[in-house]
């Protein structure tokens, strides 16, 4: 099946961060790419992606970006496909706020999503969001996914109550 989701980053290094989103799109059963796209060394190669996006049948792209993490902005100034940032705490980072901060602080009219620093998971989650709300087999797999969660933190405040925890909220 064609990828509905790219994947793309600046660099390899970045891949820790990102195979999470990998992971999320792998779970919900939605096809994806990945590969490297830096907005500085290979603009070109960045251009193309984005203008042919559309074309070749994807419906969002992540762009994972650490530093300057311009890749997310000027993906979506030429696509116009919705771009999920995800700034990424990189070496050359400032503790990450540069990369939060450049991915965020988009001009009116190229807007990009923005997961937290380094949540390539919450980007995947927010991908099949997108693709969920026109696919009901992917949205119901979102609501499933949803529910364990709510699951989890249920069995941890009775586990928290069992352990003797006397002011724990019912």
């Amino acid at each position: 099946m064609d990828p509905l989701v790219g994947i793309i980053m600046g660099s390899d290094s970045d891949l820790t961060v990102m195979e999470a989103a990998a992971d999320i799109l792998k779970q919900f059963d939605i096809p994806f790419e990945v590969t490297v796209v830096s907005a500085h060394r290979t603009p070109l190669r960045m251009m193309e992606y984005a203008k042919k996006a559309k074309e070749r049948r994807l419906k969002v792209i992540i762009a994972g970006a650490g530093g300057a993490a311009h890749l997310p902005g000027m993906v979506a100034s030429i696509t116009t496909l919705p771009v999920i940032g995800v700034p990424i705490k990189s070496s050359n980072s400032i503790d990450g706020w540069d990369s939060v901060l450049s991915i965020l602080q988009m001009p009116n009219g190229v807007p990009v999503a923005t997961v937290a620093l380094n949540a390539g998971k919450n980007a995947g989650i927010l991908a099949a969001e997108i693709i969920g709300s026109s696919d009901e087999a992917v949205s119901k797999k979102i609501a499933d996914y949803k529910s364990s969660l709510n699951n989890e933190v249920i069995e941890k405040a009775r586990k928290m109550k069992k352990d003797g925890w006397e002011n724990n909220f019912d």
